[in-house]
C-alpha cells in the first residue's frame, strides 16, 4: 500500500497517465495529477480518485519549461512536505520521416519526452535525497528500444529516457533512491486509435499475445515499482509489449 505517500504524475489528465494516476491513488497515494493545457479533463481525474475514495489535486505545468518545473515541486514540497514518487509520463508525437522532419517537431518532442523528465528529476532530486527515499518511474517506449520509422523524435526521446533512467539510478541509489523504466508496447489509447484500422491490425499480428495491452496493464506496473515490490530494484526497464520485444 501506498498510504501517505505523495506521486506526481505528469501528463495524467488522459489515457496511459489517467491510469496510473487511478492506480496509485487505489493504493493509497494522493496524487498530484499533472496536465498542460487539458484542465477539465485533469479535474475529471481527480473526480474519478476521489469517487473511488481516493485523494488527488490537479497541478498545471508545461514540463518542457524548466522553470515551471520548479515552481511545481517547490510548491509541491512546500505544502504536502514531501514527495515520494515521481512517474515521468508526459510525453508528445510529431511523426514523420526523418528527410520530412521539420526542426520545430524534432525539438517539440525531444523537450516535453526527454528534456521534461530531466526537469522534474532535476528539480525533485534534492528533496529525494533528503528523504533518503523515493521511487522515479520514466514511462519510456519499446519505439526507445526498436526504433520506429517515421518517430525518429519518439524512438530517440524514448530511448533517452532509458539512458537518463540508469545514469540518475546508478546517482541517487546511495540514498535508497529507486529509479526505473516502463517501456510500453502498443496500447489501446487516443493515440493508437487515431491510427487507420489497418495499421492497428498489422500492429496486433506483430504481438505475441495477440492483443494491444491496456492503459491499466501499463498502470499495474508501475504501481508495483512504486511499492514495496519495487524497492530492491533500479535500472531497469520493464517491458509491457505483450511480447513485442522478445
Amino acid at each position: 500500500m501506498l498510504t501517505e505517500k505523495i506521486a506526481l504524475v505528469t501528463g495524467a489528465s488522459r489515457g496511459i497517465g489517467r491510469a496510473i494516476a487511478c492506480a496509485l491513488a487505489r493504493e493509497g497515494a494522493f496524487v498530484l495529477v499533472n496536465y498542460n493545457g487539458s484542465r477539465d479533463k485533469a479535474f475529471e481525474v481527480v473526480a474519478q480518485i476521489e469517487e473511488e475514495g481516493g485523494h488527488g489535486e490537479a497541478v498545471e505545468c508545461d514540463v518542457s519549461d524548466f522553470e515551471a518545473c520548479g515552481k511545481m515541486i517547490e510548491g509541491a514540497v512546500a505544502k504536502y512536505a514531501h514527495i515520494d514518487i515521481l512517474v515521468n509520463n508526459a510525453g508528445v508525437t510529431r511523426d514523420g520521416l526523418i528527410m520530412r522532419m521539420s526542426e520545430a517537431d524534432y525539438d517539440q518532442v525531444l523537450n516535453t519526452n526527454l528534456k521534461g523528465a530531466f526537469n522534474t528529476i532535476r528539480h525533485l532530486s534534492r528533496q529525494l535525497l533528503k528523504q533518503r527515499s523515493g521511487k522515479i518511474i520514466n514511462i519510456s517506449s519499446v519505439s526507445g528500444i526498436l526504433g520506429n520509422a517515421g518517430q525518429a523524435n519518439y524512438s530517440a526521446s524514448k530511448a533517452g529516457l532509458i539512458g537518463l533512467t540508469k545514469s540518475v539510478a546508478r546517482e541517487l541509489a546511495g540514498r535508497g533512491i529507486c529509479v526505473n523504466a516502463v517501456a510500453p508496447g502498443f496500447v489501446d489509447t487516443e493515440m493508437t486509435r487515431a491510427m487507420p484500422q489497418k495499421v492497428r491490425e498489422e500492429a496486433v499480428k506483430t504481438i505475441p499475445l495477440g492483443r494491444m495491452g491496456s492503459p491499466e496493464d501499463i498502470a499495474r506496473m508501475v504501481a508495483f515499482l512504486a511499492g514495496d515490490g519495487g524497492d530492491y530494484v533500479t535500472g531497469q526497464v520493464f517491458c509491457v509489449d505483450g511480447g513485442l520485444c522478445i
